[in-house]
């Protein structure tokens, strides 16, 4: 019998939610997503530290930014991620460009540059967006110049339905930070089939399915493993390396639970302009709260990997001027 984890390929494009290099190694997925928070951890391991080395060394050379050398430190994990998996690798813009629209688009250009520069293709990355006003409109710019990007931080269906609209190459709604915030206003405690999150994630699939067919769905932010057999068949799951284990020795057998024909079930089709848009996402206190949240954790990483970054480069500094003329 194979392992649940193999039966979900069946349907579902499984992507590793890591920077662990080690852990896209053993499970073997299709895609890779990484974000500040994941770099950051990625970076104090071991088995990392050249990819760490080579992005201050660069930045010293060319007398690059903080922030500028923290941005190539991702790509080098991108880089070689693409290595290691047969499809795309997600890259993050900075979490405080999240409303700044054209700030967004230079930087996801530089990306897609130093991706070039490496002799990685457009068309096995996807830049990472902030679901904002703001990130939509950069991505629905960075898309009609072929540079395909994820949108992320999604906690409602106005945002999804924007960023259908907008024509973006991949959504990433956001199952268990969903469930995290109900359960602390409500107190409640929940099954997979009345998941929260999980409700929400199909709801947002059958309206992909019905009005915006080339974008994918790719849930994240899983808390257990109900959660992701609850989506069984979703376009594709962002799943941690400890959900993966858990799939992976599971002889169960799993039911397919979301099909194309889940667009007969989409709510009315959504036509937002900034104001509506705005509106919508005011009047749900979860996904205002949720979105808000995530940007300062994900600002407060990138800060975290920024002065990594200076420290090394503080001790690279000391080092050359410790050694003999």
């Amino acid at each position: 019998m194979p392992s649940k984890l193999d039966q979900l390929k069946q349907w579902t494009v499984v992507t590793a939610d890591t920077g662990d290099i080690g852990a896209i190694a053993q499970y073997k997925p299709q895609d890779c997503t990484t974000n500040p928070s994941l770099i950051l951890k990625a970076a104090g391991m071991p088995a990392h530290q050249e990819l760490v080395e080579e992005a201050v060394l660069w930045g010293r050379s060319h007398g690059a930014t903080t922030s500028r050398i923290t941005q190539r430190l991702a790509v080098n994990f991108g880089a070689a991620l693409t290595k290691l998996v047969p499809g795309r690798v997600s890259t993050e813009v900075d979490a405080d460009l999240s409303f700044d629209t054209e700030g967004t688009i230079n930087q996801a250009r530089e990306i897609i540059s130093d991706y070039h520069q490496r002799g990685v293709g457009r068309e096995r990355v996807l830049i990472k967006i902030a679901a904002t006003w703001e990130g939509i409109q950069a991505a629905a710019l960075l898309q009609k110049e072929g540079i395909a990007c994820n949108l992320t931080l999604i906690f409602s269906l106005a945002q999804a339905a924007a960023a259908a609209e907008a024509g973006v190459a991949l959504i990433s709604p956001f199952v268990g930070r969903i469930l995290d915030w109900h359960v602390k206003n409500s107190g409640q405690t929940y099954m997979a089939e009345t998941d929260p999150g999980v409700l929400s994630v199909r709801q947002i699939y059958a309206y992909c399915k019905a009005y915006g067919e080339n974008t994918i769905v790719m849930g994240a932010s899983f808390r257990n493993q109900g959660e992701i057999e609850a989506l069984a068949g979703c376009d594709s799951l962002t799943i941690a390396p400890a959900l993966l284990d858990q799939l992976a020795a599971d002889q169960g057998t799993l039911t397919r639970q979301l099909s194309p024909e889940a667009k007969l079930l989409a709510p009315a089709q959504m036509y937002l302009d900034e104001k509506s848009f705005r509106f919508m996402l005011n009047e749900d206190a979860m996904a205002t709260e949720k979105l808000a949240e995530g940007i300062r954790i994900f600002s407060r990483d990138l800060q975290g990997l920024r002065e990594l970054v200076s420290a090394r480069l503080a001790q690279s500094a000391a080092s050359d001027a410790l050694e003999p003329l």
